[in-house]
């Protein structure tokens, strides 16, 4: 996993609440066995639409993606964080987030950013009339700043998660911090316990 230090582009407005898994990665898409590839299938139902905010050009290569409350709700899915990271997407901004969803996505990289509600509201409409308007996320000091619209609030992330963000470490990072301790513990076990090949 990289380190996230910082995000800083423009955004998508995507003005819906309670927006669950299963509208973020449809079903039918969960049948591929690697991680990759998922970004196709993000929001695919709501795609069809042409007047779907993902399919106007104006908001392409944006890194960050404004909703509303609940995001991530409904299944515990972890191809949702997979499908909005494997599109581009680097933070989401909300008011709240499901807690399922919000493990998730630290586990990869993404940000979940939840801001008070008339916050995401000035950035859905700032980011709607002006797809170039310019968003920092700064994990160190857990900032969030829109100078156009004069937004300079804070978000919570608890110390862990910071600290996996900052250094990069996924689940196995974490482990392999741990790498001398397994190794000794390995070789002093008796011979007649099991052992891992290698």
């Amino acid at each position: 996993m990289r380190a996230v230090r910082e995000v800083i582009g423009t955004a998508v407005p995507l003005d819906r609440a309670d927006v669950d898994t299963d509208q973020i990665i449809p079903a039918e898409w969960l049948k591929r066995v690697e991680r990759t590839g998922f970004g196709a299938g993000l929001f695919s139902a709501w795609r069809k639409d042409p007047d779907f905010v993902l399919n106007d050009p104006r908001y392409a290569g944006a890194s960050i993606l404004v909703a509303g409350a609940n995001f991530g709700c409904g299944s515990s899915r972890e191809h949702a964080p997979w499908a909005l990271e494997d599109y581009g997407f680097q933070a989401v901004i909300a008011p709240s987030f499901a807690d399922i969803f919000r493990g998730n996505a630290a586990k990869i990289g993404l940000l979940t950013v939840e801001l008070p509600a008339d916050e995401v509201q000035a950035l859905l409409v700032g980011v709607g009339q002006d797809p170039k308007l310019e968003i920092t996320i700064d994990v160190e000091h857990r900032t969030v700043v829109a100078p156009e619209l004069a937004i300079e609030g804070t978000f919570p992330l608890d110390d862990f998660a910071q600290h996996r963000l900052l250094n990069g470490l996924d689940d196995i990072g974490l482990t392999e911090q741990h790498d001398d301790a397994i190794t000794a513990f390995e070789s002093g076990r008796p011979d007649w316990h099991p052992s891992l090949p290698g």
